[in-house]
This record gives C-alpha cells, sequence and structure tokens, in this order.
C-alpha cells in the first residue's frame, strides 16, 4: 500500500525502464518524478521535495555512485540503487557511499514496490532510543535522534536513515555486542534479502562520520568473531 503524498525520484538511462517502473508506481500512488541522466536527477532533487530515490548506478554522465555521494552531502533521503553489478565488492562501495539499498537488474516490479514501501514505513518510523538526546567524550559526538541532528567536535554531521537506526540501536545498548544479524534486522527489517558485508559498509561509513580516527575507533569497536558494540568508556 502506497504512503500517501510520498514522491519518488527515479533515475535510469534505459527508457523504456525508466518509463514502466515510473508508470508502475504511479498506479500504485506515488507521485513520480524521472531523470536519465545524473545531472538532470541533480537539478531535480533541487527544485523537489523528494522522499525517496531509485538510483541506477551506470549513467550516461555523471555516475550513480557519484550523485549518491553529492545527495549524501545534504539530505538523508533513502537511496536505493538499482545496479546490473552483482560483484559484492561494487555494491559494498555504493552503500558505503550512504545508499539504503540496493536491487539487482533484472527484477520484479513487484517486489521493488515492496522494496520501497518496506524503506519509506522504516523512514517513518526510525527506532529512537530511551533517551533523545546523547553527548559523549564530554561534547565531541552528540547525537540528537528525536530531531535527526548530529554533532562531531560541534560540526554538523549528516547520517543517512540507515545510519540512524544502527546507531540509535546501538546506542540504546552501550556495551552490548551486535551480531550482524542482529544490526540487520535493527536496520533493515526482516525481509532483508542481502548479505553480512553490507553491514561492515555500513559500519565503516558511520566510523567516518563519528570517530576522530576511523581507523582506530572510540566508539563504534569491532568484537572479532563476534559483531559490532557501541562503546563509550568516558560515559
Amino acid at each position: 500500500m502506497a504512503i500517501e503524498g510520498k514522491t519518488l525520484l527515479i533515475v535510469d538511462d534505459e527508457a523504456l525502464l525508466l518509463e514502466g517502473v515510473a508508470s508502475y508506481l504511479a498506479g500504485h500512488g506515488y507521485r513520480t518524478l524521472t531523470a536519465g541522466t545524473g545531472a538532470e536527477a541533480l537539478a531535480l532533487f533541487e527544485r523537489e521535495t523528494v522522499d525517496l530515490i531509485l538510483l541506477d548506478l551506470m549513467l550516461p554522465d555523471v555516475s550513480g555512485e557519484d550523485v549518491c555521494r553529492r545527495i549524501r552531502a545534504k539530505s538523508r533521503v533513502p537511496v536505493v540503487m538499482l545496479t546490473a553489478k552483482v560483484a559484492e565488492d561494487e555494491i559494498v562501495e555504493g552503500l558505503s557511499l550512504g545508499a539504503d539499498g540496493y536491487i539487482t537488474k533484472p527484477f520484479r516490479l513487484k517486489e521493488l514496490l515492496a522494496r520501497v514501501e518496506a524503506l519509506l514505513r522504516r523512514a517513518a518510523d526510525e527506532a529512537v532510543p530511551l533517551a533523545a538526546v546523547y553527548i559523549f567524550g564530554g561534547g565531541d559526538l552528540t547525537t540528537d535522534f528525536g530531531r535527526g541532528v548530529f554533532t562531531k567536535r560541534g560540526e554538523a554531521i549528516r547520517l543517512t536513515a540507515t545510519e540512524q537506526r544502527i546507531l540509535a540501536t546501538m546506542v540504546k545498548h552501550p556495551g552490548n555486542i551486535f551480531t550482524r544479524e542482529d544490526i540487520i534486522v535493527a536496520a533493515f527489517g526482516n525481509d532483508f534479502d542481502g548479505f553480512d558485508r553490507s553491514v561492515d559498509a555500513h559500519i565503516k561509513n558511520l566510523r567516518r562520520k563519528i570517530e576522530t580516527d576511523p581507523k582506530h575507533p572510540r566508539y563504534l569497536l569491532t568484537v572479532h568473531g563476534l559483531g559490532y558494540k557501541f562503546s563509550d568508556e568516558t560515559q
């Protein structure tokens, strides 16, 4: 069931696929915008209020990865990659840029619709910790999940919806060890059909944003052979 009033931006250089996807999603109650190039997509994104982006990675001008990077510099809007790339490393790279998920071509329209609806529902129902605001390291890192505002050393940082869900889940239970499966369920839901390494990509991206030295993390720690945990020894 479409979430009323939501606008989807669909970006793909295959005209028939673009038209078919847009028509199908519009028929299920969504407002759809379409772009055949990265430049068109970025221009539309600047002009319109967009609730979710379906983004092909192989565009004729600006790459999909670069489009995602530019969007992530200013927005947390959910981004789903549409990709013919099946190599795991390439998909992990796309997720590390801030995409919230991916779907490989060819795909069934019903499957795409289910993915869109699930991601929009999760974006509307963010996992929020028991307290809205947490301050770590004497102000080094501040997280306000209620308003979606995050700062590192006083500077604003932008987290994707998926990154917020992962961080919120772990902050709620400092010191607890979360397996990759735990994180998948919390951030993606039980219908996730990806692979464990996508979790590693999101953790890596989070570390780049919240850690002073991502190679020697203070907050998001790896527990070898088990998973990850959130820690702030100065609390």
